[in-house]
Formats: structure tokens, C-alpha cells, sequence
């Protein structure tokens, strides 16, 4: 368990590099299933250019969602573009930089879809069967005598080859086409390669210093949120805890008092610590008002981003704390006014 443990939060520590390899992972697996895909055309005039061109357009597009839904930052960026403003504003820039992001590490699956798929042929065959000349491929008298609809229902079973008589003239059509096909497929990669050096050698011409800017900030609005998730979980842990022992405290009566004494000599010590350091994780909000006030207002008033520097003193540190949770979260002291504080005692030792 502590394995799988390590490797969760070595893959939360370098998602850019896990979402770069899982982007990999997906054009690779994109050209493996277009391997083992079965192309059967349906070699009918009405379907053939439908069958061929969406072969070629939908995958790709399944692929490009199935990017935007495996990156965790879609939510960020989501989430960043419709919270309402409170304290902090927000910069269309650092938006703009995470969709671009995102947006490149969508596009590698898809792209690597289209090139296998037009270097391959198979669907540019399929599509643009039906307007062929024929006569540059043998006899003229094949079509001699055939409507315009026979002519193109044999054309289009040109990609059948159990439904084609003439094999030599099936040959040469599907060799020209499939080079034609290819022709087009390395046009596609050499304008994606033209487009992403155009992108790397432009990028340095503009000011360093906004983009460092960008980049600091998108990657702050992540770290930040991972950083309130487990900030939360652990309230919530510690609240749990402490829940559940003023719960037993309160319902053992005497019988929890007589065994506390009886065992008070060999586990006062650690259970005065483990209550201190579950009181601090709650950080002076104990009631459910409290903390449904301090989520909303995470939520619709984010703290600006302007950190101070409060000098103070071992005593004073938990009055101040309690002060600033109380002002930020709208409650005074930190605590509600309607919730009935009770008083526990707490045992330390003197080791």
C-alpha cells in the first residue's frame, strides 16, 4: 500500500511529464487500433465518401476530447474562468496559457491518427472511389454503353475486392489513389512540424517576461488547489477524530472517567498529544456553519494575493490566529456565537 502511495504522489508531483507521457500513450494506442482496425468499405456510391471522410475526421475528434477529459487541468481552468472575482482578479492571459496547453497535449493523439490513416489509404480509397477516370486505367470499353449510375456503382466497388472483376484496373486505381493519399499525408506532417517550429522560434521574439509571468501563475492556481484539497482533507480528518471522541467522552459517563484514571499513568502522554495536534489541525474552526461559511467563501471571495508578515509571540500566536480566521471567515474570535463552548481538560506532562 505504501508503494502504490509513493508512486500517487510521484505522479501528483510531475503530472506535466505524466500528462505528456499519457498523451504518448494515446497516439501510440491511436495507430495500434487503426492496425488491428478491420476497414471494410461499403463499396455503395450513397456511403462510401460518408464511411471514408468520418473514418478520417470522427477518431481524431474522440481522440482530442479524450485529451481535454484525462487532463486534470481542464477542471482548474474551468473552475479559474467561472468563479466570481471577490478579492482577486483574474488575468485572461493565465487562461489563455492553460488552454493553449491543454490544447497542445490534446492534439498529438489526433494527429498521429490522421497521418497513420492517410500514409495507410485505405479510407482516401474509399471516399473518392467514385471520381476516378477510368479510361487511364485500362480498357475504354469497360464503361461503354453504362448510365452515369451503373458507371458509378462500379467505381464504387473499386475498394471491394471480392465485388471487382477487373483486378489489374482495381490495382492501378488503388495505387493512385493511395499515392495521392500519402502525397497528402506528408503535406500534414510537414505543415504540423512547420506550425510547432513556427511556435517554439516565435515564442523567444515576444517579451520572456510576460510568458515566465503566465507560466508562474497557471502553475501557481494548480498547486494551490491541490494545496486547499489536502488542507480540507485533513480538517476533515482531525474534525472526524474529535467528533468522535467528545462523542464517546460524552456517552461513556463515569465508566470512561474510571477507566481514564486507571490508565492515565502509561497513555495520558500520548493521548494529550494526539487531542493537542488533532485541536491545531482544526485551525479554530470546529462547527459545520463554520466551515460551510469558510468553503463558500473560498469559493465567491478568493484572499488576494498579497501575503504579509505578522511578527508575534509564542502567546499571542493562537489569539491571532482565532482573530484573522474569525475576520476572513466573517466570524468574531473565530468562533460562532451560537455554538456552546464546553470545557475540557487536558493533561501534560512534565517529561
Amino acid at each position: 500500500m505504501d508503494k502504490f502511495r509513493m508512486m500517487f504522489q510521484f505522479l501528483q508531483s510531475n503530472q506535466e511529464s505524466f500528462m505528456n507521457g499519457i498523451c504518448g500513450i494515446m497516439a501510440l494506442a491511436s495507430a495500434q487500433m487503426y492496425s488491428a482496425f478491420e476497414f471494410n468499405c461499403p463499396c455503395m456510391p450513397e456511403y462510401n465518401y460518408t464511411y471514408g471522410i468520418g473514418l478520417l475526421i470522427i477518431p481524431p475528434i474522440w481522440f482530442f476530447l479524450l485529451g481535454f477529459v484525462l487532463n486534470n487541468n481542464v477542471s482548474v481552468l474551468a473552475e479559474e474562468w467561472r468563479r466570481p472575482t471577490g478579492r482577486r482578479t483574474k488575468d485572461p492571459t493565465i487562461l489563455r496559457y492553460m488552454f493553449c496547453s491543454i490544447t497542445q497535449r490534446s492534439l498529438i493523439a489526433p494527429a498521429v491518427w490522421v497521418s497513420v490513416t492517410l500514409m495507410d489509404g485505405k479510407s482516401f480509397l474509399c471516399a473518392f472511389s467514385v471520381n476516378l477516370d477510368i479510361d487511364r486505367f485500362g480498357n475504354a470499353s469497360l464503361v461503354q454503353g453504362m448510365s452515369e449510375s451503373e458507371r458509378i456503382k462500379l467505381l464504387a466497388r473499386i475498394p471491394c475486392k471480392d465485388l471487382f472483376q477487373h483486378q489489374e484496373i482495381r490495382a492501378a486505381a488503388s495505387r493512385y489513389i493511395k499515392c495521392i493519399s500519402q502525397a497528402c499525408g506528408w503535406m500534414f506532417l510537414l505543415m504540423m512540424t512547420f506550425t510547432a517550429f513556427l511556435i517554439r522560434a516565435i515564442r523567444p521574439c515576444f517579451t520572456q517576461a510576460a510568458f515566465l509571468k503566465t507560466k508562474y501563475w497557471s502553475h501557481y492556481i494548480d498547486i494551490e488547489r491541490k494545496m486547499f484539497d489536502e488542507t480540507c482533507k485533513e480538517h476533515a480528518k482531525s474534525f472526524a477524530k474529535v467528533c468522535i471522541h467528545q462523542y464517546f467522552e460524552n456517552i461513556s459517563g463515569e465508566m470512561r472517567s474510571f477507566h481514564f484514571r486507571r490508565s492515565s499513568r502509561d497513555g495520558s502522554d500520548d493521548d494529550s498529544e494526539d487531542k493537542k495536534s488533532d485541536e491545531e489541525k482544526l485551525l479554530g474552526i470546529r462547527a459545520q456553519d463554520d466551515m460551510n461559511k469558510v468553503l463558500w467563501n473560498w469559493h465567491t471571495c478568493k484572499p488576494a494575493l498579497a501575503l504579509r508578515k505578522d511578527e508575534i509571540d509564542g502567546e499571542n500566536n493562537g489569539r491571532l490566529n482565532g482573530n484573522i480566521n474569525g475576520a476572513v471567515n466573517g466570524f468574531a474570535k473565530g468562533h460562532t456565537h451560537e455554538v456552546e463552548k464546553k470545557e475540557w481538560a487536558v493533561y501534560y506532562s512534565k517529561v
